[in-house]
């Protein structure tokens, strides 16, 4: 048997060389590699059904990304101790590489094709998500699948100025900018990513660099395949066509659906009006029809109804609701229109509405996320919902789909560029449900998530807005025009949908997808310019509705403060057992959060009511206090003793009041003179050098009595003189007049049992123990 592997190899710039190898493994699927940098590989496999199913009317692909967690030498912490369903993490790279593949197939091929990418061995410095489209070009690339152009991805990432492709997961850390971009060797076909307030010419600059990279990737591919000696791509069935009934739909609706079309109506008005044409049209060809042509009716109807509308648009320059080609539709937008979160805005451009509520919590609600190579806690979550009633349908409901991640995702990269820093010690959790749908309902969310995390007091220093733009293309005259704010029947029948975020300053996030080839880059600054100048605008009537946010939450939402503390300070805030930070939040109402990081403490402190926040701050600042001599506190009598008492002069912190410094009145008991629970002022004087115990007064506040004559040092006692060496004093015996001892013991006469010594009270000692 020879499983000797066909392979390739090609450095990504930096002296890393990325191996791709087909041939050892899964070799009955119909394509199979590995991508192999570092220790990290990838093995991704196709699939494709040689016949559709009958009746198959559309492209039938379906991609999943796993990562196997043997391949970091983990166990999975779920119940069953196996992989389950997909994460969102696992959901989003399955998308990445969906989004890329899907324009390669032939408009025309239906048959079932199943794309399976997973990653089998993990390298804690290797991001995979930007080697697993590679991995599944690469195997549709040697398979006989029918595909009409081989693709790569790349990430590159800004760091400190540089353009970076595929970076260590250590410095990715540090980049200003992230983006996973695919293309073919001649054109951009998909963008992501994030970013700090970015420009547009530098985003087509990391487009540029990552397009040379994906060429070397895209020839390594091609020399894989011509290795394996690939000849070319199956047949498949080609679907029934009728020229004949395509000129008799284009006669009898074309005029009526370009009418429809240009009298920019509402969108139930008009998907109402093209229903209507499209049975007028089934009854004007009547019943006879061959059954292999009932289908083709309603085809050919659809690709009119795109191309009229096309037409309209780039001849025209008339959109579907009358606006014209740059222009945003109106704008409301209402904040606090819900009591009971702790934030709430609904935001509303056109058809397109978002509900969104902003939840603070502590970080006990961190989210856990867990991949094969780390498990990170997120302090920020975004959840998108999208509901069938918001575009008038009746569905199932379910989990959230694959849309809703991504689309939850991309608002959640964009707000993430304003939220406040580590020392902002909320879980913030945003919940966007759409009410109303047509057209960016994502982009629809970025506004208003914008909006009700400054209504709930979150510090955030800029708004965030969205918006969505589209792009019209004809190959026979090269004519071209942008959409701004586009609706969704213009996203279904445009060729290129891309969503811009930002604030005034810059970009921080985007999607793109390409669906045409050729596209330049000039065309893609006109597009990303006219994208700013709608962003703008709405991002101006966002700043008229909320200026900034609240200057702190609302009164129904928890209060926070986080204090720093030195991290030999942890374990006196913690307590025995955790005894003093439970009764903390016992007495205080408060929920408390410590986190040593580095050589400090963060100690995140939250409640409902800020009386109690201030005393839970106060108390912990006491605990981690150094008490300073000659400084004078308000204490509490902790307990009354014969010797004094023992007050507590700082949270924490106690002493011994002696008995002889509670007053210049000499006291013989402490009876009567104070009482536990009682407030004292008390002033530390020292510290005892030898038990570090404190020393307290109370009466060196009090003004001293008149005649008050103070007790006179003990003077040092004075030479005894030379009392001679004692061991030439002779013997014991003889200094006591010699005899024997036991004899001189001896008194006379039978004294009986000595009878048993009573058990008499103990004098009162001081405690010789540090009472702190």
């Amino acid at each position: 048997m020879n499983l000797t592997p066909i392979s390739v190899k090609f450095d990504i710039g930096d002296g890393r060389v990325v191996t791709i190898e087909t041939g050892k493994l899964a070799r009955q699927a119909d394509g199979a590699v590995t991508v192999r940098l570092g220790n990290a590989i990838l093995l991704a496999t196709v699939v494709a059904a040689k016949e559709p199913k009958p009746g198959q009317s559309f492209f039938p692909l379906t991609v999943d990304y796993q990562e196997k967690f043997a391949s970091a030498g983990r166990i999975p912490g779920s119940f069953f101790k196996r992989e389950g369903r997909l994460s969102d993490y696992e959901v989003l790279i399955s998308r990445l590489i969906d989004r890329a593949l899907r324009p390669l197939f032939p408009d025309n091929y239906f048959c079932e094709v199943q794309v399976l990418v997973t990653l089998i061995s993990s390298d804690p410095e290797v991001m995979p998500d930007a080697l697993a489209c590679l991995a599944a070009s690469a195997a549709l690339a040697v398979s006989d699948v029918p595909i009409q152009e081989i693709i790569s991805e790349v990430r590159v990432a800004r760091i400190e100025g540089k353009y970076v492709i595929n970076p260590n997961r250590s410095d990715l850390a540090k980049a200003d900018m992230d983006f996973i971009i695919g293309a073919t060797d001649k054109n951009i076909m998909m963008v992501e990513g994030e970013s700090k307030e970015c420009q547009e010419e530098d985003l087509i600059q990391a487009i540029e660099a990552a397009h040379a990279a994906i060429k070397v990737q895209v020839k390594a591919q091609e020399e894989l395949r011509d290795q394996k000696g690939v000849k070319g791509k199956r047949e498949f069935a080609q679907p029934h066509q009728n020229e004949e009934l395509k000129e008799k739909v284009i006669a009898f609706a074309k005029d009526k659906i370009y009418q429809v079309a240009k009298s920019a109506s509402a969108k139930h008005d008009r998907s109402d009006a093209f229903a209507a044409i499209s049975e007028e049209l089934k009854a004007h060809l009547g019943e006879e029809l061959p059954e292999e042509d009932k289908p083709l009716v309603g085809e050919y109807f659809h690709a009119l109804e795109k191309e009229v509308i096309r037409n309209m648009i780039l001849d025209e320059s008339v959109r579907l609701d009358g606006r014209k080609l740059d222009e945003v539709r109106p704008l409301a937008m209402e904040t606090d229109i819900l009591p009971s979160p702790h934030g709430s805005a609904l935001f509303t451009r056109g058809e397109t509405q978002s509900l969104t509520t902003v939840t603070l919590g502590t970080p006990e609600d961190e989210l856990l996320i867990e991949s094969a190579a780390v498990s990170n806690y997120v302090k920020f979550i975004l959840h998108y919902n999208f509901p069938p009633f918001s575009t008038g349908e009746v569905k199932m409901m379910r989990g959230p789909g694959r849309r809703e991640v991504g689309h939850g995702n991309l608002a959640m990269r964009s707000l993430k560029q304003m939220m406040p820093g580590g020392d902002y010690a909320y879980t913030v959790r945003v919940v966007s449900d759409i009410l109303e749908s047509n057209g960016s309902s994502s982009m629809a969310t970025v506004c208003a998530g914008s909006l009700a995390l400054m209504d709930a007091g979150v510090p955030l220093p800029k708004h965030v807005s969205g918006v969505a733009m589209g792009l019209i293309s004809r190959a026979s005259d090269g004519k071209w025009a942008v959409l701004t704010d586009i609706l969704g029947d213009e996203d279904h029948l445009g060729d290129m949908d891309f969503k811009v975020t930002g604030t005034r300053d810059g970009i921080v996030g985007i999607q793109m997808d390409i669906k045409v080839d050729g596209l330049s880059m000039d065309v893609m600054r006109s597009a990303l310019e006219q994208a700013k100048k709608g962003r703008l605008h709405i991002v101006e009537a966002m700043y008229e509705a909320v200026p900034a946010a609240r200057p702190e939450p609302k009164p129904h939402a928890p209060r926070m403060e986080k204090l720093i503390i030195d991290r030999e300070f942890i374990g006196a805030v913690i307590g025995p057992g955790g005894k003093i930070i439970q009764e903390i939040q016992r007495e205080t109402g408060t929920t408390i959060n410590i986190e040593e990081v580095g050589e400090t403490g963060e100690v995140s402190i939250f409640s409902v009511q800020k009386e109690g926040l201030d005393k839970a701050v106060a108390w912990v600042k006491g605990i981690v206090a150094i008490p300073e001599v000659g400084e004078v506190y308000e204490s509490v009598v902790k307990s009354i003793m014969p010797y004094g008492a023992f007050v507590e002069f700082m949270p924490g912190k106690q002493g011994l009041l002696h008995i002889s410094e509670v007053s210049w009145k000499r006291l013989e008991t402490m009876d009567g003179v104070l009482t536990e629970g009682e407030k004292v002022k008390v002033k530390l004087t020292g510290t005892d050098p030898k038990t570090g115990k404190f020393k307290l007064s109370r009466k060196v506040l009090m003004p001293k009595p008149e005649g008050y004559v103070e007790k006179p040092e003990r003077e040092e006692r004075g030479d005894r003189g030379d009392r001679g060496d004692r061991r030439d004093r002779g013997p014991r015996d003889d200094r006591r007049g010699g005899g024997d001892r036991r004899d001189s013991r001896d008194r006379g006469g039978d004294r009986g049992p000595r009878p048993e010594r009573q058990d008499r009270p103990e004098k009162p000692q001081e405690p010789t123990f540090d009472e702190e």
